[in-house]
């Protein structure tokens, strides 16, 4: 009877630890996909601002400055457009991440259930017959 206990004991630790394992990988294949969107829109907008800022210092009139305008505008306006779709991406990668981690908990609180209502109905008919046996 406590061989079986140990053996479950020992068969679940080695569920939980293979299960947190795969949490891992997970939340750190997320952070990995995360810091590469992040470093990848940083940058874009790095090219786009140098590239902006070597237009701007050819101007060297009102007038050129007057033409100039509008492409700030644009920068800012684009700038924003792709933090924005960044933020967004960077939501759905942890959504889906989470929802990855949440079906993988889902799963080990599933087996550990089943696992200790075996157990616990072995448990169950030992007590009984070992009280049968000990009325007779």
């Amino acid at each position: 009877m406590f061989d079986q206990l140990n053996t479950q004991s020992l068969t679940l630790g080695k569920t939980y630890a293979d299960t947190f394992v795969k949490v891992q990988s997970l939340a750190l294949s997320g952070f990995e996909r995360i810091a590469g969107s992040n470093l990848k829109t940083f940058e874009d907008r790095v090219k786009a601002t140098v590239n902006f800022l070597t237009e701007a210092a050819e101007v060297r009139d009102f007038e050129a400055a007057k033409a100039f305008w509008p492409k700030s505008v644009h920068l800012a306006k684009e700038n924003a457009e792709k933090l924005y779709a960044n933020t967004q991406e960077v939501f759905n990668i942890s959504l889906k991440t989470s929802e990855a981690i949440g079906a993988l908990a889902k799963g080990s609180i599933e087996n550990t259930n089943e696992a200790l209502n075996k157990t616990a109905d072995v448990l169950s008919k030992t007590a009984d017959v070992t009280k049968k046996a000990m009325r007779h």
